[in-house]
């Protein structure tokens, strides 16, 4: 009994022992594990501390490079502002500079152009001048001609005038006549013309034929007036209806039986016309016209040549 119990006291001895022992250990084993957690968690709360120091002053150096970043981007955007402006104030200076001269090229071109079409205007007046002149001398050309032939012509019948005619008198088929175209006689009525006629020993015209109406226009043309109105165009002749309206009798009494009347005439114009007048006409079938008597115009008187002896 003694044995089993000092048996069962080692034992329980042992087992306490090894129990103990394991507890120990086993306590052993916790204050390291605590000491190892203690450790780690002072390791770790340090670690953390540290990182937090290093990510404050990263944030903080972040937030100065941040800063820096942005001014010195806004110094270089007003500096490239800076450099904009002036750039384009340069560009706005030259072109308008460049429009400055193309407004004075135009103002030059503009006054050169009036000049150049002034100077055109004034060629053109001066063409057209030109030409009107040139149509003057053409048309003074003409009449100088017709004179020169109407002079000839007159020449020869004064010429054989002076052997049958007084001076101053054409011969003309075997007929003496007077022409009133000298400035020094003025025009007259019909009958102051016939009075001036009777004093040198005719009268009239008569024109009884067509040959003898033809020399009596070729007769007038060398006087005639392109710009004068009809009474300055006109030459009395021997012919009137002053006695019975309509019935026209030449002055030595015979009845008119062929006329050369323009169109239209006789017309007895106001019942004042009675007298009649020959014009120079291109067409000498068309050249009289009836006229108040007491109108002022030149005449045609006529006479029988003297003997050539």
């Amino acid at each position: 009994m003694a044995d089993k119990e000092k048996s069962t006291d080692f034992g329980g001895s042992f087992h306490k022992l090894i129990s103990e022992e394991d507890t120990d250990e086993h306590a052993l084993h916790l204050n390291q594990e605590k000491q190892q957690v203690s450790m780690s968690m002072v390791t770790t709360g340090s670690g953390s501390n540290h990182y937090k120091v290093l990510a404050v002053s990263l944030a903080v150096l972040s937030v100065i490079l941040l800063a820096s970043d942005i001014g010195l981007g806004v110094y270089y955007s007003r500096l490239a502002g800076q450099r904009t402006i002036a750039d384009i104030s340069s560009e706005l200076a030259k072109l308008q500079a460049q429009y400055n001269t193309v407004i004075q090229n135009r103002d030059e071109v503009g006054k050169q152009l009036e000049r150049e079409i002034r100077e055109q205007l004034d060629t053109k007046w001066q063409l057209v001048h030109q030409m009107r002149r040139s149509k003057d001398y053409e048309k003074q050309c003409d009449k100088i001609q017709t004179e020169i032939i109407a002079l000839k012509s007159s020449l020869l019948m004064m010429e054989e005038g002076c052997r049958h005619c007084l001076p101053g008198w054409f011969y003309i088929d075997s007929v003496c006549y007077f022409i009133s175209a000298s400035d020094g006689l003025s025009s007259r009525t019909w009958s102051g013309a016939r009075q001036f006629c009777k004093r040198y020993g005719g009268d009239l015209a008569v024109i009884d034929n067509s040959e003898k109406n033809r020399a009596l226009v070729d007769l007038t043309k060398p006087h005639h007036i392109i710009t004068a109105n009809i009474n300055d165009n006109g030459f009395w002749i021997g012919l009137s209806d002053e006695d019975v309206e309509g019935d026209w009798k030449w002055v030595n009494g015979q009845r008119l039986t062929e006329g050369f009347w323009n169109n239209g005439e006789p017309n007895n114009w106001y019942d004042l016309e009675d007298c009649g007048a020959i014009y120079y006409s291109k067409n000498p079938f068309l050249s009289w016209n009836d006229m108040p008597c007491t109108f002022h115009l030149r005449w045609i008187c006529e006479k029988e040549p003297r003997s050539a002896s």
